[in-house]
Parts: structure tokens; sequence; C-alpha cells
């Protein structure tokens, strides 16, 4: 293992001269500390981290706690995180909750226990206003950026998060100027605020229709593919009139979709079908997906920003980015709609070939 003194006795200088130079202290020539870079270099010298700790009281890690990296919207934002930690001169280290209470605080203790300078935290939404380990955190003051929307047991600390209502509303009025007035959702779990606000995005634009808000046509569908065509079959049983279909996310749209063509239907002929996050698989699938862009590169910088102000001894605001709707080929007027708005003379034609 190369040394201090080692690189001290090639470059024919004292220790305290290398270890400033390797600091880029200013007492030490320009040309010195190049001289003294390179040997380093050669010599394969690695720097004590752990001197480094008790040195600068500081480890230059943050810890990042996500549920899970199969979770599609935190590919970009945990990208931008890396990015701009690197920049920073940090290293991030990676946790699964895997939306487990109990893990989240194992994992938040060991960050802590490996002293992490800062905290990103995807939190795992409960129906308790309180939950230990957030108490614990605020005790101890360190920094914590939230990704995602707060709740009562996490509130005290600043997040970045998208600004879902608005972006949810923006697609139900997208399919009610389609002309559809039966438009199912497929919401996430209850107890999350995201699917809260997009519930609530989706019911406003139907109150500001003059439309009354049909609970039979919200069906409860977790955040899979599986849940996505759980529901799909659930609602096909129970409200056969809908003619669209708004889901919490973009994975469950597709879960959807996939099982409303098995059953023998046409997206977007027999039913619109819009998500929300706008990721790969929504844009690449078949029948590629009408959604709400979230930001998620733009919110994984942000989330470092605010990190930065929160270890310079700021208090930052939290940020709300907005997501945008994207209309894709998954959304059209329903079948009824586009028979009105074709010429008489039309009707005479004989029917399209179904097209699966």
């Amino acid at each position: 293992m190369i040394r201090l003194k080692d690189i001290a006795a090639r470059a024919g200088v004292s220790t305290m001269t290398v270890s400033k130079a390797l600091r880029d202290q200013p007492d030490v020539s320009d040309t010195t500390k190049t001289r003294i870079k390179l040997l380093a270099q050669q010599m394969g010298y690695l720097p004590d981290s752990s001197a480094q700790v008790l040195r600068t009281r500081t480890t230059k890690l943050f810890g990042l706690v996500l549920s899970s990296l199969t979770n599609p919207i935190y590919a970009r934002v945990v990208l931008a995180i890396e990015e701009g930690a690197h920049a920073l001169g940090y290293d991030v280290l990676l946790a699964h909750t895997l939306n487990v209470p109990e893990r989240e605080e194992a994992c938040i203790r060991r960050f802590i226990s490996r002293r992490v300078d800062g905290l990103f935290v995807a939190p795992v939404y409960r129906i308790a206003t309180e939950a230990r380990i957030y108490k614990e955190l605020l005790s101890r003051a360190i920094p914590t950026v939230l990704l995602g929307h707060p709740a009562p047991f996490c509130n005290q600390f600043v997040c970045v998060e998208s600004d879902d209502l608005p972006a949810s509303y923006a697609t139900t009025q997208h399919l009610l100027k389609l002309g559809h007035k039966r438009i199912a959702f497929l919401t996430g779990p209850t107890v999350t605020p995201w699917t809260q606000e997009r519930l609530g995005g989706y019911r406003r634009a139907l109150r500001e229709a003059g439309m009354d808000v049909d609970d039979k046509l919200v069906f409860e569908a977790g955040h899979t593919l599986e849940d996505g065509a759980r529901a799909a079959t659930q609602m096909l049983s129970e409200s056969p009139d809908a003619t669209a279909v708004q889901a919490i996310n973009d994975v469950v749209a597709v879960g959807c979709a996939e099982a409303l063509l098995a059953q023998g239907l046409k997206i977007p002929d027999d039913m619109s079908v819009a998500g929300f996050g706008n990721i790969l698989l929504g844009r690449h699938f078949r029948v590629p997906l009408t959604t709400a862009r979230q930001p998620k590169y733009r919110l994984g910088a942000a989330a470092v920003e605010v990190m930065q102000q929160l270890l310079g001894g700021k208090r930052p605001e939290s940020r709300r980015l907005p997501a945008e709707l994207v209309v894709r080929q998954s959304t059209a007027a329903p079948a009824a709609a586009q028979k009105q708005r074709q010429p008489k003379h039309a009707a005479a034609k004989p029917a399209a070939e179904p097209q699966h």
C-alpha cells in the first residue's frame, strides 16, 4: 500500500507538502502540485477515506432509499441524482425498501450508521401520522430530501415532486373533449398522496364538465401489469358501458390494455386508454400510450440542488415540477361519436376489417 511518505521520499519533499498538494492547498505551488499528483497516480496511491472522514467530518456519501429500481419511474431520477452527486464529489449508496415500512427503517438506520452526509428517500406511505424513523432523522438533523409527495408522517422534510393533480386533470379533460362520458379510473394504493392527487384531478375535470362522479367507475388497481389486467377484467364485468380508461400509471395502463386486447377489443376504437408517467414501456407499446410526462430527470436534478442547499445550512422550499399531457394513438373519440361526425354518405360504406 502506497503511503504519503513513500510519495514524499520519491518526490524529495516533506510528507506535509504531499498532503497539501493532494488537497490543493494554496501554499503549494502549481508546479509542485502537478508533479506530486502525477507521481501519486503513477505509484498507484489511493487516499484513505477513513482518514478523510476523521479530518473533514464528512463521508462524501449520500444514501438513496427507493421502493425498487424495477419501478421504471426511478431510472432517470437515479441517473440524475448520481450525476449530480458525482459532480459534487459524492458517491451514492442505494437501498430498496420494497414498500415495507420495517425495511425502510432498517435501510435508513444502516445509512445513518455509515454516517452519510445526506439522504434521498422515496417514502413508504402509511396511514399513520407519525413514523419513528422520520422523527429520528429530524432529531439528528440529517439533511434529507423526499422523492415524492409529503404525507403527515414526513411533511416536516423538504420534497421534490411532480404536480400530479393538474396533469391528471388535463388527461381527463382530453378524454372528455374527445366525447367520452363514461371514463373509468384505475387507482393506485389509496394511502399514497400521488393516488389521491391523480384521482382528484380526474374528479375535478368531471365536476367542471357538469358530470356526476360515479364511484362505480373507480377501480383499485395497485401499480403492476397484473394489477392493471385484473382491474380491466373487473371493469368490463361491472361497467361494460365505459368507453375510456384512465390509469394511475403507465404500467397499470399497459396491463389494462393487454387485457382489453386479449378480450378482442380494439384500442382506441372500442376503448381509449391513458396512463401517467411517460415510461418507455408505454411509449413503445403496440398501441403507443397517451400519458402525462413526468419530468423524471429534472426531478432528480432538483433533488440534488435542494440537497446542496441543505448541506450549506439553508432551508430550501419544496419543488413541484409540472407534468405535461402527451397524446398518442391509444386515445380517440368513442365509436358512437365517430359515427356522428362522419358524413351521411359514409354510412353506406362497408365496415372496416377489425384491427387487433
